[in-house]
Parts: structure tokens; sequence; C-alpha cells
């Protein structure tokens, strides 16, 4: 995967309210219109900046907060093609990994707004292209990755018609 980086201003335990606002989240259904709204309260130029294929780069505790799906599904929606951190919030983790948005988890200290990076799940690495850099990434568990391919959960379920992973 290649993209661009997109920083926060505000770097670590981003919550899910900051993700999208709750003043949204129940009167917006649709991702696509949710995703217009993406991190408005903590940089409300932030949706207008991110393109197809980007990456967000935060700091500790990503996704903290509410449990609602709303979050991970408007950064995928936004077109981000994974959010990079140094930590998840584990119910967002797995509700991220469960619509199929990639998280990658490793040290995001040199990583600035529009570094180009390419990041290899095979390899556990991602390199920053702008910096000629490599940074290793933690491994993704396998059932993880299978869910990704698929397009998470919901998807993996239409093609295999339940839980198919290879051991």
């Amino acid at each position: 995967m290649k993209g661009v980086a997109r920083r926060l201003k505000q770097d670590d335990n981003v919550n899910t309210d900051y993700v999208i606002s709750g003043r949204y989240k129940f009167s917006i259904e649709d991702p696509k219109e949710l995703a217009r709204h993406i991190f408005e309260d903590i940089d409300p130029k932030f949706a207008s900046r991110v393109k197809e294929g980007d990456f967000i780069v935060a700091g500790e505790n990503f996704g903290c907060g509410s449990s609602r799906e709303q979050a991970p599904q408007s950064i995928k929606a936004a077109g981000i093609k994974a959010v990079i951190a140094k930590s998840f919030a584990r119910i967002f983790y797995r509700n991220a990994f469960n619509i199929g948005l990639c998280l990658i988890e490793c040290d995001t200290d040199q990583i600035n707004e529009g570094d180009s990076l390419e990041i290899n799940l095979e390899k556990n690495r991602l390199k920053n292209i702008t910096k000629n850099s490599l940074l290793p990434i933690r491994p993704i568990p396998p059932v993880m990755k299978k869910l990704l391919s698929d397009g998470g959960v919901i998807e993996h379920f239409k093609k295999y018609g339940g839980f198919k992973f290879d051991s």
C-alpha cells in the first residue's frame, strides 16, 4: 500500500467522538456523508485535505471512547487506506478490522504531514519514501489479514458462508 501521511493536530488519545462528532452519528446514516465530517472538532479542514488512498497518522491510544462503528466506517468511507498509530483502543481495533479498515501499529514520531509512505504487510515494515527510512510495524495476525483481504467480516461471511481461515 502506498499513500500520503495525514497527521492529526491532536496526536494521542484521539477518541471516536473526535473521529466523528456525536452530532452527526445519530442524524447521518450514509458513511460517505459522515466521511465529510471526520475530525471536524479537532481540525475543521481535515476532511477536505484527505485524498483517496491516504493514511491517517497518530500517536497512542487511537480510537478510545465509544464503541460505535461509525468511527471506523467514516474513516474508511473517506478513502483512508490505513490508520497508522503507536497503539489503538481494543474495541476500535476490532471494529476497524471487522469492516476491513487496516490498522498499523508502529512508532509514528518520524512521520510528518505529507510524507509519502509505503506499507508492506508481508515484511512487517513501513517505508517513509520521503525520508528514505524504514520502520518496523507490529505484525497483523493472519486472521485479521484475511478479514482485510475479504473486505471485513460481512464480506468474508458472504464469500465463505461462515468463518473460513487456513491454519
